[in-house]
C-alpha cells in the first residue's frame, strides 16, 4: 500500500537555508507547490520563534513551527503556541551556576523571546557564531546576568551554550552531565538544552497530532545532529547533500546540499513518488 505524505518537516539552518541565511527563490516556489496539493510544510527547528521572524511573511504556506528544538510548537497564523514544555527555573540556574556565566555564550529561547547577554553580543564570532549577528541583533532581547534574568522566569523552553571551540564544550558538557536536561551537540561548538525527553521528534509528533497526521505519513529533512530524532521518527528521512555522515545513515535518500534546492527537490521526490 502507497503510504502518501500529508506533512513534511524542514530543518533550518543547512537545509531551508543557504550558507548565507537566506532561502531560494526555487525552494519558495517548491514549497508552495507543496502546499497546493494539501500538503503541511512545516519548520521543524532549534530557532525560537523570534527567530523566524525574518522568514514567515515570505513563506505564508508555512503555518507551524517546531520550535526550539521541539520544546513549543507554534500556529504561525493564529499566532498561538499548540504544546511548550520548558526546563524548570531552578534547572536553568543550576546549568548557569555549575558553568559560570563566562563560560560561553549564553542564550535563552522562551516562547516568544531570544535572550542574550548584551556583553556577549558583540563577540558572536569568538563563539563561532558570527553568521547570526545581524539576527541576534535585530530581533533578540540583551540582558546584563542570564542569572539574574532566571528571576523573571518560571521556566525556560531551551539554553544554548555556545563555546569558543569544541574542547570547552566538551568540558562544560561533563560538568553538566548531571543535571535532568536532554544535552545535543549542534551548530560547530554549541551545547543545546532542553527538558528531559524533549526533542525535535516529540514536538514532530505533538504537531501531527494536532494535524490528524499519522507518523507514517510525514517526512522530515534535516543536516544536523539535532535532526537525528526527527529523521528517525518520520515515515520517511531525508538527508541534506551537506549533512554528516552519521546523519545520512539513518535517513531513506540524500538530496542535494542547502545552497542548490536540497529542500526543493526532496518535496518533489517525496510527493512525486510512492513510498511503501
Amino acid at each position: 500500500m502507497d503510504r502518501r505524505i500529508k506533512l513534511i518537516a524542514l530543518d533550518m539552518d543547512g537545509t531551508l537555508l543557504t550558507d548565507g541565511k537566506s532561502i531560494r527563490p526555487d525552494t519558495a516556489a517548491d514549497i508552495a507547490w507543496a502546499a497546493s496539493r494539501g500538503v503541511h510544510v512545516v519548520y521543524g527547528s532549534g530557532r525560537s520563534y523570534a527567530e523566524l521572524s525574518p522568514y514567515t511573511a515570505s513563506l505564508p504556506q508555512m503555518r507551524y513551527a517546531v520550535c526550539a528544538s521541539g520544546s513549543a510548537v507554534y500556529d504561525l497564523r493564529e499566532k498561538r503556541c499548540i504544546y511548550a514544555e520548558t526546563i524548570p527555573i531552578e534547572t536553568v540556574r543550576a546549568i548557569i551556576e555549575t558553568a559560570g556565566e563566562d563560560a560561553g555564550m549564553f542564550n535563552f529561547l522562551t516562547d516568544s523571546e531570544l535572550i542574550i547577554r548584551k556583553k556577549d553580543l558583540p563577540y558572536m564570532k569568538d563563539f563561532q557564531m558570527g553568521v547570526y549577528q545581524s539576527l541576534y541583533e535585530r530581533v533578540g532581547r540583551t540582558v546584563d546576568s542570564m542569572l539574574q534574568e532566571c528571576a523573571s522566569h518560571d521556566g525556560i523552553g531551551k539554553v544554548n551554550i555556545y563555546f569558543r571551540n569544541k574542547p570547552d564544550r566538551e568540558h562544560y558538557l561533563a560538568l553538566l552531565q548531571h543535571l535532568p536536561v536532554t544535552f545535543v551537540r549542534s551548530e560547530e561548538t554549541s551545547l543545546e538544552m532542553t527538558s528531559p525527553g524533549v526533542s525535535k521528534a516529540k514536538g514532530l509528533r505533538a504537531l501531527a497530532a494536532h494535524l490528524g497526521v499519522a507518523m507514517e505519513e510525514t517526512a522530515a529533512v534535516g543536516d544536523s545532529m539535532n535532526d537525528l530524532t526527527m529523521l528517525r521518527e518520520a515515515g520517511v528521512a531525508v538527508a541534506m547533500g551537506n549533512a554528516g555522515e552519521e546523519v545520512k545513515a539513518v535517513c531513506d535518500f540524500v538530496t542535494k546540499d542547502n545552497n542548490h534546492n536540497g529542500v526543493g527537490l526532496a518535496i518533489r521526490k517525496l510527493l512525486e513518488e510512492p513510498y511503501i
